[in-house]
């Protein structure tokens, strides 16, 4: 693809959720660097937890000032975005859930989808088929910049315990998914003690769920709690979880995942079915951590095989390329009133999906 001319554009970051913030942050730092104009239009959540980093001066707090800030593309990692904000409306997804059928799902707000990999990039161009008015850039997730770029000194300032084998357990949230009320009983039973381990929850997961797991004596684990999960996969040596997306963040450092109960692609780490099986498989990837090594790479090459760290300046470079050669937005665009109705609604009583 022919590379137009970026400095020209200029780009709202729309953020709701905390976990989001991440997926932002290298493509902050490629437009500060390039010296691109930008703003960030977001969550009083994210306001709270907003990267030091980041300048505060160009936060738009209203939504009249997110209009006369008149920008050319509007980013979003979330699954709505305000359709009164002008520019072209372009979705970085929220993570690598492929197994999960909302990851596909076509909500009408969006110009342009920038897929993870070959596999998402074939999903959305099924959907195109019957929404020819949305245009697909496979430019790999920029998060994935973030993780494979990260200070190696911020990971060794962690305050874990030196000597130890650190597990890393992060699972989903969802009823459909979620592991930890099996894994419960069974996790402080088989920790060893040559090994420490740490508890990262989704900040949607089950509050009373989260409290058992701060019972484990502090010698043996601790709860991770409003921090980022990427220093952390960098200090892991093992990850468990189910079907949650972050696998495949961890994937992206190369290394081994044991896995409960996945709902998709099962050999993608050490699957196992049963609470007894645990103990055992993680034994088995410490001792051989190469073992699903090519395993990891497959689908890793399906997902999302861009690890050059240059995501990020890629999709910038792209989208001023598809500016120059459409016409946004795109004929036949659905009016969608019924999911602008309630972007109105949730703006005016403050329940909204950016609050």
């Amino acid at each position: 693809m022919s590379v137009g001319n970026p400095s020209q554009n200029k780009f709202i970051f729309y953020i709701a959720k905390n976990y989001s913030i991440p997926i932002f942050i290298p493509i902050e730092e490629h437009l500060k660097r390039t010296g691109q104009a930008y703003a960030f239009y977001v969550s009083q959540k994210v306001k709270n937890n907003f990267p030091k980093e980041w300048d505060r001066g160009k936060i738009l707090s209203t939504l009249n000032s997110a209009k006369k800030f008149n920008a050319d593309f509007v980013l979003c990692s979330g699954n709505f975005v305000d359709f009164r904000i002008p520019g072209i409306k372009v979705q970085l997804f929220h993570g690598l859930g492929i197994e999960k059928e909302a990851h596909f799902k076509i909500r009408h707000f969006f110009d342009i989808y920038l897929t993870s990999g070959p596999y998402v990039t074939k999903r959305f161009k099924e959907m195109q088929e019957k929404n020819p008015y949305f245009l697909i850039l496979e430019t790999g997730w920029p998060k994935i910049d973030y993780i494979l770029n990260y200070p190696k000194q911020d990971i060794k300032n962690l305050d874990l315990p030196s000597g130890k084998k650190i597990i890393l357990y992060a699972p989903t949230f969802s009823s459909k998914h979620e592991s930890a009320t099996e894994l419960l009983d069974i996790i402080p039973k088989i920790i060893k003690d040559d090994e420490f381990w740490l508890f990262k929850f989704h900040e949607l997961m089950d509050a009373e769920c989260i409290k058992r797991f701060k019972n484990i004596a502090p010698h043996k684990g601790k709860v991770l709690q409003n921090v980022e999960i990427t220093p952390y996969l960098h200090a892991a040596d093992v990850m468990v979880s189910d079907t949650s997306s972050v696998v495949y963040e961890f994937m992206a450092l190369d290394k081994p995942v044991v896995t409960f109960r996945t709902q998709g692609r099962e050999d993608k780490g050490l699957n196992i079915l049963d609470v007894k099986e645990l103990r055992p498989a993680l034994d088995k990837c410490l001792q051989n951590p190469e073992e699903f090594k090519e395993n990891r790479h497959k689908h890793l090459a399906e997902i999302n095989p861009a690890l050059d760290g240059k995501i990020s300046e890629n999709i910038i470079n792209y989208l001023a390329t598809v500016k120059q050669a459409h016409q946004f937005p795109i004929k036949g665009k659905p009016v969608n009133l019924f999911r602008k109705a309630q972007i109105i609604y949730h703006s005016w009583f403050k329940k909204g999906y950016l609050r």
